[in-house]
């Protein structure tokens, strides 16, 4: 096995100035360089990536994206030697990867990391690696200075792996999420709910990120971006063909999508305004008042659905005249739970659930915001035997 003794790192974002000074504080010969020209001063820099590659043994990607390692390794090919080793940790699509281990051959090493910039700092990442026995021997000290080296099959499983382990890293923020903004309806202090979530299952997340959740100043920048999350579930969603909640979630957020994942934590899933057709509607379910499905519905909307195995669709003041303006005899111990809703701009989806005596209904909504407040244009139920 040769040691390769110059490595070029292309990307000196927040992880890949990360693992460049973590191999250049371990002394292997590092020459960084970024689109951005934006450098810390850590590495010694090139001014373009071609005089970076030029003499490199090892060629290491930290790009954002799929588009951005094709487009960087498009401008270096020349300067790539027949023995240089190209090793992409960035977070890609599988067939993304699966494409660049096709054009590449055994030169190419996919290895995808599972941390962020503290991890790539100490030399604790999880480094996901695809590669053949040759060219993984040839790169292997210099990732296991950056941590713990799992190899895997081959570069599309890699980069669908990473994707996968960052779909659970999606849930556990805005599980966090549901559960700051439930604490907040009951009126619970935000430090102690901390607290006590930092004994359960997010508690390490909880712990990394109490200042960001707490709203204070950071300590220092991101570690891993909004924007970069929520990219990495559009990849997850598009090759599985499966929807990922979580996908748009992270897109809608709003917050910057330069702030890190725990801000999106930290801001309400769904505006309230979008809230008040669905309570008005269950107020009307609760009173037996049809005024206050008048004031839920549009004028328009139709309600619609199977009753009595056949198809119904109400216009809403035959809907308002099944009510009589009194709660139901059974009425205390009926239950109804909005479940979810899904902002799209000026549209919007929700979904209820209701328990009516000996019947369960499962409620969806299609929601219009018009003028400054939303309102329901139709809805569409299904009755559980």
């Amino acid at each position: 096995m040769t040691t390769p003794h110059t490595i070029a790192v292309l990307g000196l974002g927040r992880m890949g100035g990360a693992i460049a000074a973590r191999l250049t504080a371990q002394d292997w010969d590092v020459v960084g360089w970024t689109r951005s020209g934006r450098t810390s001063g850590a590495v010694k820099t090139a001014g373009d990536p071609y005089e970076a590659v030029a003499k490199a043994d090892i060629v290491l990607l930290a790009l954002f994206d799929g588009p951005a390692c094709r487009q960087v390794l498009d401008d270096v090919r020349e300067a790539l030697r027949p023995d240089t080793i190209v090793l992409n940790t960035s977070t890609i699509a599988p067939a993304e990867a699966a494409g660049l281990a096709r054009q590449l051959g055994s030169a190419y090493v996919h290895a995808p990391v599972l941390g962020s910039v503290p991890a790539a700092a100490a030399g604790a990442l999880q480094i996901l690696a695809a590669a053949d026995q040759d060219a993984l021997d040839r790169v292997r000290p210099v990732l296991e200075t950056l941590g713990t080296v799992r190899r895997v099959g081959d570069a599309s499983t890699a980069a669908a792996f990473k994707l996968i382990a960052n779909n659970g890293l999606a849930g556990a923020v805005l599980a966090l999420r549901d559960s700051l903004r439930q604490a907040d309806a009951l009126g619970l202090p935000r430090a102690q709910v901390l607290d006590v979530l930092e004994l359960g299952q997010l508690g390490g997340l909880v712990a990394r990120k109490r200042r960001f959740l707490l709203g204070e100043p950071p300590a220092g920048p991101a570690e891993f971006t909004i924007g970069a999350l929520a990219k990495d579930m559009a990849l997850l969603a598009a090759a599985s063909d499966i929807p990922s909640p979580s996908a748009a979630d992270l897109a809608d957020t709003p917050a910057d999508p330069g702030a890190d994942i725990a801000v999106a934590a930290t801001v309400p899933a769904v505006e309230d305004a979008v809230l008040e057709p669905l309570r008005a509607y269950i107020r009307g379910h609760a009173t037996g008042d049809p005024a206050h499905f008048r004031e839920a519905f549009l004028p328009t909307a139709h309600i619609e659905g199977i009753r009595a195995g056949a198809f119904v669709s109400w216009r809403l003041e035959e809907y308002c005249a099944l009510f009589r303006g009194r709660p139901a005899p059974d009425e205390r111990t009926r239950f109804r739970r909005i479940d979810s809703v899904d902002v799209h701009g000026t549209a919007a989806t929700a979904t209820m659930t209701l328990r009516h005596g000996a019947d369960t209904f499962t409620d969806v909504f299609l929601l219009i915001r018009a003028g400054d407040g939303w309102r329901i244009a139709n809805k569409a139920y299904h009755r559980h035997d």
